[in-house]
Parts: structure tokens; C-alpha cells; sequence
């Protein structure tokens, strides 16, 4: 799951960071709406999570921009103003979802799944691949009903692939599913995630390969 964080307080950004990263969840974190914007058109993203007091501005009024442009990326609003009519109106202009700061991550991480397990943003809840399944809400995969446990980078692949089975995944899109675009990464650094998470399925009988497509990306599909 990769979402985007517009927080302009460092130490909250930092704190749900360090929080999230835990659950398999990879955060873009921006401090104002503009950056927001650019963010956004730049990449896809799970879900948002919009502070209302920014910089450069109510948080809440980027929400109407980011639907009219077709993005339909769930969005939670956190905020320390947590007043019957603030809840009304960011619902009204498109909000998923309105949480009061302080919280505790634990719903936060709940609230997420439920957005994600509504039918219109996400079909089906279960991807199956051979012997593998996903549970995409949770970033649980596993093989024939039995968890499967995997590194944090090598579980963002599998959900990546897994997410477009049957479908060529290119670079580009593979790196921004694992990675988040401050982290400096090395030339090679996806590849070898690639490699192991291949061997792996290879290993386990799975029932799904990963196929390199040279010169353009990857390739999940079912195993003749």
C-alpha cells in the first residue's frame, strides 16, 4: 500500500511514518497543498491522509481539485479541529473519512482497510495467482491458506505484481509501488528483491512465476 502523508508538522509526519512503515506501508510525505498537487499527478496512490492546517492554505479545499481531475483516492482528514461542522463539511466536499487528532494508529490503520474495502475502489478484496492469494487490505499474502512471511520490500513486490497478474508492471511503476520518493536507491536494490522473491515462489511450488521483461519490467502470472 502506498499512500500520501500532507502533514506540515515534522514530528507528527515522523511519528506516523515510523508507525506505518511497520504495517508494509509505504509514505510520501508533503508539507503544503501545492506539493500536494504535484504529488498527486505524479503518482498513484492508495489512499491520502490531509492535515487541514497547511501553509499554504486549507487542506480541505484541495479535496474538490483532486476529484474534479478524476482522482479518487481515498481521502482521511486528520486534524486537531475536530468540530461537528469541519467533520460535515470535509465530508461534503468528498472526504472518505474525518479523524481528530490526537489518535491512536491502531484506527487509523482500521480506517484505512475499510476505505480500501469498499467495492468501488477495490475489486476483489482477495487476489489468487496459482497457490498464492492476497488480502490486499491487510498486505497478507498467502499460500494455499497458510501466511506466507516476507521481508517488508519483498512483500510490496508481491503486492505489486500480484495487484496486476497476468500484466506487465513496468520499472517505473514497480519502484514508485516499493519505494517512497525520498529514499535514495540503488541502481540495483529492486532487482535483487525481484531475484530472492522469485527464487522463493520458485521454491514453494507456488504456482505463479515472476517473469522479467527485458528492458521494460516484470510479470506475475500463474505457472503452465
Amino acid at each position: 500500500m502506498r499512500i500520501l502523508l500532507v502533514e506540515d508538522e515534522l514530528d507528527m509526519a515522523s511519528a506516523l511514518n515510523d508507525a506505518l512503515s511497520k504495517h508494509n506501508i509505504v509514505i510520501d510525505h508533503v508539507a503544503s497543498i501545492a506539493d500536494a498537487r504535484e504529488a498527486v499527478h505524479g503518482r498513484s496512490y492508495d489512499a491520502i491522509l490531509l492535515d487541514r492546517q497547511l501553509p499554504d492554505g486549507e487542506g480541505l479545499r484541495l479535496i474538490p481539485e483532486l476529484r474534479a481531475d478524476n482522482i479518487d483516492s481515498p481521502i482521511i482528514v486528520l486534524t486537531a479541529h475536530n468540530d461537528h461542522e469541519g467533520r460535515i463539511r470535509g465530508l461534503d466536499l468528498g472526504a472518505d473519512d474525518y479523524m481528530g487528532k490526537p489518535f491512536v494508529v491502531e484506527e487509523l490503520i482500521a480506517r484505512l482497510r475499510a476505505v480500501l474495502r469498499r467495492p468501488t475502489l477495490l475489486s476483489p478484496d482477495i487476489i489468487r495467482v496459482g497457490r498464492l492469494a492476497f488480502d490486499v487490505a491487510h498486505m497478507e499474502p498467502s499460500l494455499d491458506g497458510k501466511q506466507l512471511l516476507l521481508p517488508r520490500r519483498e512483500l510490496l513486490v508481491l503486492a505489486a505484481l500480484m495487484k496486476r497478474s497476468g500484466r506487465t508492471v513496468i520499472r517505473e511503476a514497480l519502484v514508485n509501488a516499493v519505494y517512497s520518493f525520498d529514499v535514495e536507491i540503488q541502481s540495483n536494490s529492486l532487482d535483487a528483491h525481484v531475484s530472492r522473491l522469485r527464487k522463493k515462489l520458485a521454491g514453494l511450488n507456488a504456482g505463479a512465476a515472476i517473469h522479467t521483461i527485458r528492458g521494460i519490467g516484470y510479470l506475475l502470472k500463474a505457472s503452465e
